[in-house]
């Protein structure tokens, strides 16, 4: 039986589509067609049944896997220990994380290591949604949501700040904001409610309802953008927004939120060079940018108000 017709017929099951099993082999979706009724005729059954929405493994399909993935793993282990394993980093690892986290802190980072390894390649999905692993859409996942379920390795990867932020112009042309209750009247910039990948985007619920939004955006660095131009007040995480010389965080101290990155990669590939020198990579780049990720709340201080402040409810989970 030939093996390269089953890591397609493998590759098919865990993506559920043509297009997607043919991405990620980098072949046209034609050749993994061809390989799947090939290995079909070599059964004698078929092993998908042809969907609307993709293809689903048939009986005879759920019975092949699980030898498959047997067969798989051991050829895998071959590989990690053959000597040319030992001559540097190669093949593809795909990374799916948060658009900001992923454009701002993780892609300078991602393309030096990758310039190091040069038989490596790096695919960064930077995306204003949810990147799913069980749809094999990534090696490695970095969410805003620990994974429930299934066979994956899962560590938190770090805690990161947000705050409120306007830009400087916005702020000399409005009414001070020194308490919560200051926030009314002012107009806010903010996600598309029905639009949320995750719960832990939902920071305003926590704070104050805003009376008006100037933009709506599924989009963070687009909001960081209106902000900026002047439009009204947003929620920012902090390695966006801190550094921006435009941008002064209003009610520091009083508007601050924490959320969680959590990093996910399959258990079955746990084991190969690629995936445990970018995991660990990934790991050692959030360790070092701490600073930027958790900035100190210098100057808080200096923020005069006019009540206590009234904290805010801590999240174990984070954005």
């Amino acid at each position: 039986m030939d093996w390269d017709n089953l890591r397609y017929f493998l590759e098919l099951a865990r993506s559920g589509t043509l297009m997607s099993a043919a991405r990620r082999l980098e072949v046209d979706h034609t050749t993994v067609a061809r390989r799947i009724q090939s290995l079909e005729k070599e059964v004698g059954a078929p092993l998908f049944s042809r969907e609307s929405g993709g293809h689903r493994l048939t009986e005879a399909g759920r019975r092949l896997q699980p030898q498959v993935e047997a067969m798989e793993s051991a050829f895998q282990a071959v590989e990690s220990t053959a000597p040319a394993s030992q001559e540097g980093l190669s093949g593809l690892v795909r990374i799916g994380a948060t658009e900001g986290f992923g454009t701002v802190v993780l892609a300078p980072q991602l393309a030096l290591f990758a310039a190091r390894h040069p038989k490596l390649t790096i695919d960064l999905l930077a995306m204003p949604r949810l990147v799913h692993l069980s749809r094999r859409e990534a090696d490695i996942v970095i969410s805003l949501e620990r994974p429930a379920r299934g066979p994956v390795v899962v560590t938190k990867l770090t805690d990161y700040t947000l705050r409120l932020y306007a830009s400087k112009q916005y702020l000399a042309a409005h009414k001070p904001v020194k308490t919560r209750e200051d926030l009314r009247g002012h107009t806010f910039i903010s996600y598309v409610d029905d639009l949320l990948f995750s719960k832990e985007l939902q920071y305003l619920d926590e704070l104050h309802r805003p009376d008006a939004f100037a933009l709506r955006s599924t989009s963070v660095l687009a909001q960081h953008r209106a902000v900026v131009a002047g439009a009204g007040i947003a929620v920012l995480p902090a390695f966006v927004a801190e550094k921006d010389s435009a941008l002064k965080p209003v009610l520091r101290g009083q508007a601050n939120f924490t959320r969680t990155f959590w990093m996910s990669m399959p258990a079955e590939t746990k084991h190969l060079g690629r995936m445990q020198a970018v995991w660990s990579f990934l790991r050692e780049t959030a360790q070092a940018q701490q600073a930027v990720l958790l900035p100190q709340n210098a100057g808080e201080s200096e923020q005069q108000t006019d009540a206590p402040p009234r904290p805010v409810r801590p999240r174990k989970r984070g954005a």
